[in-house]
């Protein structure tokens, strides 16, 4: 980290860019900083006074984008945290209203070989997948401690897993005799559970969903995600943008139901023949559906294949 490499690519960049509509000398906010991909081309496209905050609650990432974005010099500030404090990030930055907020809720390349963290199944590593190790309990730790139910709701819920019942008794039975600690006894054991498919090899992991509703629910990601939403609309100022890149169903759900609330101009019932809320949207939805990769970004970086941007301009606020 010290040298600030990195292997991360950052996904939909020219689009995130367009969407965002980069001007110079604005004020950005990178609500997850990660790799700091998205970061270099919005702070270049700002230029040559355009300031941005990033934020991240990976130290690790914040460390290796500060070496990464140096060049920038004053231009860039950090916020070690969740996006979920994203208005006492943009407080301390001493911001008021910003140009442009962007989420990019994918995990970096970097993360996904971290054997610090297990948040990678093929790398393997330790079962942490907290993005803050200062603060919560490790995924270790919450497969040791709850009960075959709360796993299995945790598995529904979060990894939309058809199996859940089946993995969340097989852990409970596995954890009576040996401690599941590591990415790969995890792993292991819900291969064994998942039934076999028929035809070729699929490309992921079965426990591919058991490992993204662990990590969310570590940390609380969802929850996070409304908050941070919430405070990044109200900072934004008139025909600034916000924009969302998702990786699946349940963050993308989020996203989409808070711009369509936002951009509802009435919020009577249905039976209400005339308006008399009095209701002012917030937001303009800059795409009705959501822009995803080219073939050609997939076949150059595969972690691109199930993004999703969207993205949003704040309107002429209330009197």
């Amino acid at each position: 980290m010290a040298t600030g490499a990195t292997l991360h690519r950052p996904v939909l960049l020219t689009e995130l860019l367009g969407a965002l509509a980069v001007r110079a000398n604005g004020t950005y906010v990178d609500a997850n900083l990660g790799g700091g991909g998205h970061a270099e081309a919005v702070l270049e496209a700002s230029g040559p006074s355009g300031l941005l905050l990033g934020i991240d609650a990976d130290g690790g990432a914040i460390e290796m984008s500060r070496v990464r974005l140096a060049h920038f010099g004053e231009r860039l500030s950090t916020f070690h945290g969740s996006s979920a404090h994203l208005e006492r990030a943009i407080t301390d930055a001493g911001f008021s209203e910003v140009d442009g907020v962007y989420f990019d809720l994918g995990l970096s390349s970097d993360q996904l070989v971290d054997r610090e963290r297990g948040f990678g199944i093929r790398a393997g590593g330790l079962l942490d997948l907290r993005f803050d190790t200062r603060s919560g309990e490790s995924a270790a730790e919450l497969l040791a401690q709850a009960s075959a139910a709360e796993l299995e709701q945790i598995f529904r819920d979060y990894g939309e897993e058809p199996h859940a019942s089946k993995i969340a008794r097989a852990i409970v039975a596995t954890r009576a005799s040996s401690p599941i600690t590591t990415a790969e006894q995890l792993a292991a054991l819900v291969e064994q559970i998942v039934p076999k498919r028929y035809g070729p090899p699929s490309r992921i992991h079965p426990a591919t969903r058991i490992f993204q509703a662990l990590r969310i629910a570590v940390n609380d990601e969802l929850t996070a995600l409304s908050t941070a939403l919430a405070a990044a609309i109200a900072a934004l100022r008139v025909g600034g943008r916000i924009v969302v890149l998702t990786y699946h169903s349940l963050e993308d759900r989020i996203v989409k139901q808070a711009f369509a609330a936002a951009a509802r101009t009435c919020i009577c019932p249905p039976r209400v023949p005339v308006c008399t809320c009095a209701n002012q949207a917030t937001l303009r939805l800059i795409n009705k559906h959501p822009i995803t990769a080219s073939e050609e970004e997939i076949a150059e970086n595969p972690r691109s294949r199930s993004a999703k941007l969207r993205a949003a301009e704040r309107l002429e606020r209330a009197a």
